[in-house]
């Protein structure tokens, strides 16, 4: 089975809907944020602190050309991912890719108690997240083959959509 993809502003709910379709497909997971967490022994904001955006950038570029070859994935992305062009080519060679989109009122609402979120320090306010969904649409569009609005729907219904357009 083709890569299931899914990319979108933090707060989309990408983890959560890669985990329930993790489960009812029977397909691995990979959250690349997790993946290079993992791998780089530094939880992201340190990896932001310590080495930088481009640094962390780089390695998500080398995480999907790694994965260029493995099938049958469900790959949650960081949501700055599709920024670089490169990116968005690989991703769209890799499978699928889902756009979970939320209204920056839902964004701000789920993201406003999690300090795990280096862009959003000093800014978790509900203007200036406006302003980065606004600044990343463009490219978002540019890589998903669909996109699915999130506000107001369960993960099972978001799920349900997805599996009913990779049928």
């Amino acid at each position: 089975m083709k890569n299931i993809i899914l990319i979108g502003f933090m707060g989309s709910g990408k983890s959560s809907v890669s985990h329930h379709l993790s489960y009812t497909l029977k397909m691995q997971e990979i959250d690349t944020d997790k993946y290079i967490s993992d791998e780089q022994k530094m939880s992201i904001p340190e990896i932001f602190s310590q080495k930088g955006e481009e640094y962390f950038r780089d390695l998500e570029t080398n995480l999907l050309k790694n994965l260029q070859n493995k099938n049958s994935l469900i790959i949650s992305c960081g949501g700055g991912m599709p920024l670089r062009e490169e990116n968005q080519k690989l991703l769209k060679i890799l499978g699928t890719v889902f756009l979970l989109t939320a209204s920056p009122e839902t964004t701000f609402n789920r993201v406003k108690n999690n300090n795990n979120r280096p862009l959003l320090n000093d800014n978790m306010n509900l203007e200036y997240i406006t302003k980065m969904i606004e600044s990343r649409k463009d490219k978002y569009l540019k890589t998903a083959d669909f996109v699915i609005d999130t506000d107001n729907k369960t993960i099972s219904e978001i799920c349900n959509e997805i599996k009913n357009l990779v049928d």
